[in-house]
């Protein structure tokens, strides 16, 4: 049974840790003499087994790679909630009033296996980006901006078609430049892309194997003799950490909207940005992949349409809870008598339509539904202090009781009615 290289005294079940300890420091690779119980610190057990045909017992090997990644794959449901408020907290920054207008959300799913930081260091030949202190496996804003100026560069080539409005000064303000022409010019760019955490297909990881047939090419020894590179070479499978397919992906970009406009006012103005960034993505999803191997295909995404139009709603309430909000504090800052006036608005707009409902539908008929209405705004109106507002409130009622409209059969109602009229008009 393969083991950690790890003190004792932390023990051997590592399952409530996090994939990326358990893929990195708590990972059970190294293997033991079963017989004996000795490390001996090789990707392989050692075990024995009596076999051929003299029954003699030998020593066989038996490889840990495969059932040490399999180890890391789950996420355990304190992972899960990790990862559920991280992109959640995301996505309140994201909509939160103050920037909302400057961040481009995007949602995607995944529809092959995804795999990021191969090239990172491990006993396994292939690493995984797992983001610290968490152990979550992310993409980070690097990489997705690296995949999008590509994007953008290809689609300014114009070798793609429409360009989308992509120029090579529109790359440079928004991404940035970094030219090596020997005195180092560099200049920022107004994006900045943020870390993206996958909300994994399944709750798990998955292993993916690559099986080289050319390693006696490429991993030649000093001193061997050159053997051109053929498919007959033997074979060497090698396994690796992926996202699955399926998974959802949700990219945030913000752009620094007052750097920009005195970078370049007109990408600024109306969410052009935002559009050309959009267009970026869709190439981005369509040819290039995120993270590593998309040359194989690896990393392919479309954009999520349900996430979106449920994302887009959330917009319009994050952006209507700040209207509303905003008018408060406007009313909030008016004299005593104008702030009358302004609360009265909305009750009076709301009886006027309710009037213009009932009337076009013919419904306004003595004794009918919009009675109840009437009768509840003439005890709210009443209430009121503020002299235009009961002016105002006194005209609508006038109107509703015209004899155009029948009146209530009700005499003694009809009678209410004009002496609440004349209450509103002397102003008592």
């Amino acid at each position: 049974m393969a083991v950690a290289a790890v003190p004792a005294y932390l023990g051997r079940d590592f399952s409530k840790a996090s994939p990326g300890l358990r893929f990195g420091m708590y990972l059970p690779l190294w293997g033991i003499d079963r017989r004996t119980g000795e490390i001996n610190w090789e990707t392989r057990d050692h075990k024995y087994e009596v076999r051929g045909q003299d029954h003699v017992e030998r020593r066989i090997p038996h490889e840990n790679k495969g059932d040490a990644l399999r180890q890391a794959l789950s996420l355990t449901a304190n992972d899960v909630r990790c990862v559920d408020a991280l992109r959640g907290r995301q996505s309140a920054l994201a909509l939160s009033p103050g920037i909302a207008q400057s961040v481009l959300t995007l949602d995607a799913r995944s529809v092959a296996p995804f795999a990021t930081g191969l090239g990172n260091e491990h006993p396994l030949e292939n690493g995984f980006a797992f983001l610290n202190p968490y152990g979550l496996p992310y993409l980070p804003g690097s990489g997705v901006k690296g995949v999008l100026r590509q994007a953008a560069r290809e689609l300014a080539s114009g070798e793609w078609g429409d360009p989308r409005g992509w120029t090579e000064d529109a790359i440079t303000h928004l991404f940035g430049l970094e030219s090596d022409d020997g005195d180092k010019t560099h200049q920022r760019g107004a994006l900045s892309f943020w870390d993206v955490l996958p909300q994994l297909e399944g709750g798990v990881l998955q292993v993916d194997v690559m099986t080289p047939h050319q390693s006696h090419y490429y991993q030649r020894r000093k001193g061997e003799p050159i053997v051109p590179p053929h498919d007959s070479g033997q074979p060497n499978p090698i396994n690796f950490l992926t996202v699955p397919p399926g998974s959802r992906f949700t990219f945030h970009v913000q752009c620094d909207l007052p750097f920009l406009q005195r970078l370049a006012a007109p990408l600024a103005e109306e969410g052009r940005w935002q559009l050309l960034l959009q267009g970026a993505f869709e190439h981005a999803f369509a040819w290039l992949g995120f993270g590593a191997k998309t040359a194989v295909g690896y990393g392919a995404m479309t954009e999520d349409e349900q996430a979106r139009a449920r994302r887009e709603a959330e917009r319009a309430e994050v952006a209507a809870q700040a209207a509303a909000q905003a008018e408060q504090a406007r009313i909030a800052s008016l004299a005593p008598e104008d702030r009358d006036w302004a609360l009265a608005q909305p009750d009076l707009e709301q009886f006027r339509s309710e009037f213009e409902k009932a009337k076009a539908a013919g419904a306004y008929n003595p004794g009918g539904p919009f009675n109840q209405t009437r009768q509840t705004f003439v005890k709210k109106v009443l209430g009121w202090a503020e002299g235009r507002s009961r002016a105002a409130a006194a005209a609508l009622l006038e109107q509703t009781a015209t004899k155009n409209w029948g009146r209530p059969s009700n005499k003694e109602r009809w009678a209410e009615l004009q002496a609440a009229i004349q209450q509103l008009k002397g102003g008592a």
